[in-house]
């Protein structure tokens, strides 16, 4: 009876209130299209935008399918939710935990650890190539199970996708602005956003040649192999430094630095040694057993040694001009400062805001950059394809070192022993923070032999050339997408 009712005033003619177009974006909705759309009044269900990405689907030259297409997807689930009970990375089942955040990183690292054997998380495991969707908060995030992840489990809040093949085709397909805004299109909740993997079923994907389709799901592999292969230089170059350094585990670390401390961990500290500082994680023994150990085989050397570190920038706080992608330079902050190409959606005014830009907020050659705000310890080295090209927010220092060194010492902070020091300086009761003045306290060790330290940088320099690598090679995979396939 609805239904009848729909289409009768489908026909009828209605008069139509005019709308201010300049100042606010609209459109008009059919009744009919409400319930054909799952009774959904969401006005992201009726968007503008959606509606016109569907008529390009509609005219697409190639014929449609559905996304979730049988003929090609294997599965398609976000995991069941669970208790999870974390464990120690030492424990021989254990395996890292990853959520929506950490699976955009180019390198995931977490200090979450769970029991790959346990059978309540088999709905958190994953194969391979299979394709990786935010679902929960931060909608419509997309990655790929490389060799780099595929033992972790993976949060309920991604849903995993796993195909029979050309992998590389749907994963850039889900990267385009289309695909975005036709998956956002179908969220719910008001606090936190959310979709299921039963949305997908109603977006509809291009068909087109396999051979086209190939091209494009190669030039994905290649880059998820780069990715790859960019970890693995780097696991390398730290396992040469701290064999050379011969540094015991952390863990080992930690036993020496408590050793005196059997019931309680309490230890004293100098007053000559305070150091204008008060907190007890300040003056945490595991910093000076670090520094004993390092100073065996190496220098050490702080991050204020201008031969090492030219000079190390925190922005100020200002007001932000936001503009369109094609007046304004990409925006980042520390969440989205380790993923290979970082879409946050924001611009900053190339106009409003050039000198700033060019003085402290466009990330440099040659620098390392890191939080300076809530989780710290992580750095990355600046990327070939963001020089001069990308703007970090206040929340980033950025650490222009010395080409000769940029790399090593890139290594060594990016060390489990490297965040440890770099953690220590940290202040703030509610948030954590760190400034360039304490920066420059954190201390690196030099090895004596120059040729190592030159083989270490030369590693890191190749790791992040294949992150550039690999860069453009999605991003050639994605043009393809729009150009060839979706005709945008």
């Amino acid at each position: 009876m609805v239904n009848s009712a729909a289409r009768k005033l489908d026909k009828e003619l209605i008069e139509i209130v005019e709308v201010p177009k300049d100042d606010i974006n609209w459109s008009s909705v059919s009744l009919s299209d409400v319930l054909n759309r799952g009774k959904r009044l969401e006005a992201s269900r009726f968007n503008i935008e959606k509606i016109r990405y569907e008529e390009i689907l509609k005219s697409n030259k190639y014929p449609l399918i559905t996304l979730l297409n049988e003929e090609y997807v294997v599965d398609c689930y976000n995991g069941s939710r669970t208790k999870r009970e974390y464990i120690s990375p030492n424990n021989k089942n254990a395996v890292m935990f990853l959520g929506g955040s950490e699976i955009l990183d180019v390198y995931p690292k977490t200090e979450k650890y769970l029991d790959y054997t346990n059978s309540k998380y088999e709905s958190y495991k994953v194969k391979k190539n299979d394709i990786l969707l935010t679902c929960s908060g931060t909608l419509g995030k997309i990655s790929l199970v490389s060799d780099s992840i595929k033992n972790s489990l993976i949060s309920q809040h991604v849903i995993k996708i796993r195909l029979k093949e050309l992998q590389g085709y749907l994963y850039a397909f889900l990267k385009t602005d289309l695909a975005q805004c036709l998956i956002k299109s179908n969220k719910y909740g008001s606090l936190v956003s959310h979709i299921e993997p039963e949305h997908l079923k109603e977006i509809l994907i291009p068909n087109p040649p396999i051979a086209i389709k190939k091209k494009i799901h190669d030039l994905v592999m290649e880059s998820y192999s780069s990715r790859d292969e960019s970890n693995k230089l780097i696991d390398e170059a730290t396992k040469i430094m701290i064999d050379e350094l011969e540094l015991p585990s952390i863990e080992d670390l930690m036993k020496e630095a408590f050793s005196y401390s059997k019931d309680i961990n309490s230890f004293s500290t100098k007053l000559s040694d305070l150091d204008g500082r008060l907190e007890g994680s300040y003056h945490i023994p595991l910093i000076d057993v670090i520094e004993k150990h390092v100073s065996k085989h190496a220098n050490l050397r702080y991050l204020d040694d201008k031969a090492l570190v030219k000079d190390i920038i925190l922005p100020g706080r200002f007001t932000r001009i936001y503009v369109t992608k094609e007046h304004g330079v990409p925006f980042i902050g520390g969440k989205d400062l380790f993923q290979l190409k970082s879409e946050t959606g924001k611009y900053l005014s190339k106009k409003a805001h050039k000198n700033r830009l060019e003085k402290e907020l466009l990330i440099k050659e040659n620098s390392i950059i890191l939080p300076s705000r809530g989780t710290l310890g992580s750095v990355m080295m600046a990327m070939p394809h963001q020089i001069g090209k990308y703007a970090i927010s206040d929340n980033l220092i950025q650490m222009q070192c010395e080409k000769d060194y940029v790399g090593y010492i890139y290594i060594f902070l990016n060390s489990i022993y490297g965040e440890k020091l770099i953690y220590r300086q940290k202040y703030g009761g509610v948030v954590n923070a760190i400034e360039p003045i304490q920066l420059k306290k954190v201390s690196v060790p030099f090895l004596k032999d120059v040729k190592k330290i030159e083989l270490i940088n030369n590693l890191a320099f190749k790791a992040n050339e294949l992150r550039y690598q690999a860069y453009k090679q999605e991003q050639e995979a994605i043009n393809i997408m729009n150009k060839e396939v979706l005709g945008l």
